[in-house]
């Protein structure tokens, strides 16, 4: 053995789990003489492919491991290493190696995964004693000897076929071996499986359990929402009442309003009447005042009569500008106070009556006037020239020269007023009617639905009356 060769590659694997059969030992003497070198004959089945690691140790019988070799050469490689034959192959140990005591030893090929492949049977390390000398014996002896070995050949066969199939056993042995080794490891691959899985089994009980607490409140708050929207539908139904009730009140306000437009309206066309009376009796006046220009005391009495006129007018005027607005007032306020609108109602009512009685007073002012100019006729040498330029228009029925200014129509463009109703603003005698009833309705909305008109100071009221068209 070289001392500078590197250690053989061993392994902890036992006797019972490796393959003896691969190389077999040939002519293994009982014992070797000490001092002498020893050569090892063995033979590579064609089970065994050698490599370069490979070596043949010599082992202490009883050895376990093949770490406990005594000493060991390097196996030589074969010619042809992929050979299907046997292989007769040998290696020799120095004397200077091997053991010096007299223990059972034996052959062993060992591979370079340092598992063993083959063994030798047992051989001792000792000196030739008087036992190891020939001995000359007889022909009867010898067939006698050679009767035992046959027989012992035979039983070297059966021992070979026992070896065999116990080689068989062991290698079906390790096979079941490793298929326990498999399944050991899937056993544990499904214990680590198994604990993993309980691992996420408890934590989706611990998931299932939070989730059924989350259903829990979710159900609470569910139950809650059916409660809010039973409330909130009940509160609902209750509006609609309420609405339903303020729309049916809407109506009859409007209605009302629209009775009180026509009376209105009535008024208006009654004041156009009178303020035709009232030009007519201003042409009369002018035409009085050209014919009397001679008589001093006449025309004195005709320029405080038409004083007197002027005042009536402007008074009547601001009755009815008054009244008007009243009337505004009265239709601003007529959706929210129905009540105080009847009131007002009422005021207005007392004074137009105030307003005919002092038309009575105007009236015998009038007659005591034209009686007062009639007589003036008599005496003037021009009567019958202003008799016959300026008739005096006999009085309409109901007994007024200058009627009643509560009993028609109210015109808002009337010549004498042009006042807007909405701004108080003053226009001209000469504007054209077109323009004063353009600027009235820039004061008004229309629905463009049932083309009532509103006051823009009322657009709140105006889009209710528009919402109340969605409704319907």
């Amino acid at each position: 053995m070289d001392e500078t060769a590197d250690e053989p590659p061993t392994s902890a694997v036992l006797l019972d789990n490796c393959h003896f059969s691969q190389v077999i030992f040939n002519d293994v003497e009982k014992f070797y003489v000490p001092g002498g070198d020893v050569t090892c004959y063995y033979t590579l089945t064609h089970n065994i492919i050698p490599r370069g690691k490979d070596w043949v140790g010599i082992f202490r019988v009883g050895w376990k491991t093949t770490r406990e070799y005594y000493t060991f050469m390097w196996a030589p490689l074969p010619d042809d290493v992929h050979s299907d034959t046997a292989v007769q192959q040998q290696i020799q140990f120095k004397a200077y190696y091997l053991p010096k005591d007299d223990e059972y030893y034996q052959f062993c090929y060992i591979d370079q995964d340092g598992v063993v492949r083959g063994a030798s049977v047992p051989f001792q390390f000792r000196a030739e004693t008087e036992d190891d000398i020939l001995v000359v014996t007889t022909q009867g002896e010898v067939e006698e000897i050679e009767l035992q070995n046959k027989n012992l050949r035979k039983e070297n066969e059966e021992l070979k076929a026992s070896c065999a199939s116990l080689q068989k056993q062991n290698m079906d042995l390790q096979k079941d071996l490793k298929k326990t080794q498999e399944l050991q490891n899937s056993l544990e691959s499904l214990r680590s499986n198994t604990e993993t899985l309980e691992l996420e089994l408890n934590s989706l009980k611990k998931e299932n359990k939070r989730l059924k607490e989350l259903d829990d409140c979710r159900e609470a708050e569910l139950h809650q929402l059916k409660e809010q929207i039973q409330n909130v539908t009940s509160d609902k139904e209750r509006l609609e009442t309420r609405l339903k009730t303020a729309l049916d009140h809407m109506d009859q306000l409007q209605s009302q309003v629209l009775n009180y437009e026509k009376e209105v309206e009535n008024l208006s066309h009654i004041d156009h009447d009178k303020t035709e009376q009232l030009e007519s009796l201003k042409e009369e006046n002018r035409q009085l005042r050209m014919t009397t220009t001679q008589q001093k005391e006449q025309n004195e009495e005709l320029e405080h009569c038409k004083e007197n006129l002027k005042g009536s007018e402007a008074k009547l005027s601001l009755c009815l500008s008054h009244s008007l607005q009243k009337e505004q007032q009265q239709n601003r306020d007529l959706m929210k106070e129905l009540e105080e609108q009847k009131r007002l109602f009422q005021i207005l009512q007392a004074k137009k009556n105030e307003a005919d009685e002092e038309n009575q007073k105007l009236r015998k002012k009038n007659d005591g006037l034209l009686r007062h100019l009639s007589q003036a006729r008599e005496f003037s040498p021009f009567s019958v020239v202003s008799q016959a330029q300026a008739p005096i228009p006999a009085p309409e029925v109901g007994g007024l020269l200058f009627g009643n200014p509560y009993c028609g129509e109210i015109t808002w463009h009337s010549p004498s007023v042009r006042k807007c109703p909405m701004c108080d603003e003053v226009f001209p005698e000469d504007i054209e009617t077109s323009q004063y009833e353009a600027h009235v309705h820039s004061h008004l909305l229309e629905c463009p639905l049932c083309s009532e008109t509103f006051e823009k100071s009322n657009k709140q009221v105006f889009e209710d009356h528009i919402f109340c068209h969605g409704l319907e």
